[in-house]
């Protein structure tokens, strides 16, 4: 029974997937912006939502190793298997903005991240409150609104 239920999740995850990925490009094409902003924005929201309230709830509960655990964790299989499994199933050139702008971003957030995790063991509000900055700011220079 287990394994049915399993397959029928894997089954729904990658049709609502292709659902969510479509509707994205859509709405991309309708408002001018392009796809790779999307993908950079609302599609990596979108995806992260339940990271989010995961590590929200174990933060909350006090349990912050797995909070950090579920952050780190997460954004390491994202690079490293999601991103080999893609280029594996379908080569294709990295854009020139990512190259010149967003993997030294991801680079200089993680570099940020760990001195925050390390200074004083723990991550504060303020420290939080910097990293959510950060991203609003990724996200509004990413759309080109400032």
């Amino acid at each position: 029974m287990g394994f049915l239920l399993a397959a029928i999740g894997l089954a729904l995850l990658l049709f609502s997937a292709d659902y969510m990925v479509r509707g994205a490009v859509g709405v991309a094409r309708r408002i001018g912006l392009s796809p790779l902003i999307i993908g950079l924005s609302v599609v990596a929201i979108g995806t992260s939502a339940p990271e989010l309230a995961t590590s929200v709830s174990a933060a909350i509960g006090g349990q912050s190793g797995l909070a950090l655990g579920n952050v780190l964790g997460s954004n390491i299989y994202n690079v490293v298997l999601i991103g080999g499994v893609t280029g594996m199933v379908a080569p294709g050139a990295v854009p020139e903005k990512i190259m010149v702008f967003d993997l030294p971003l991801l680079l200089g957030a993680t570099v940020l991240l760990m001195i925050f995790a390390y200074s004083g063991a723990r991550l504060n509000r303020v420290e939080g409150g910097v990293m959510l900055s950060a991203y609003i700011g990724y996200i509004l220079w990413t759309a080109d609104l400032i």
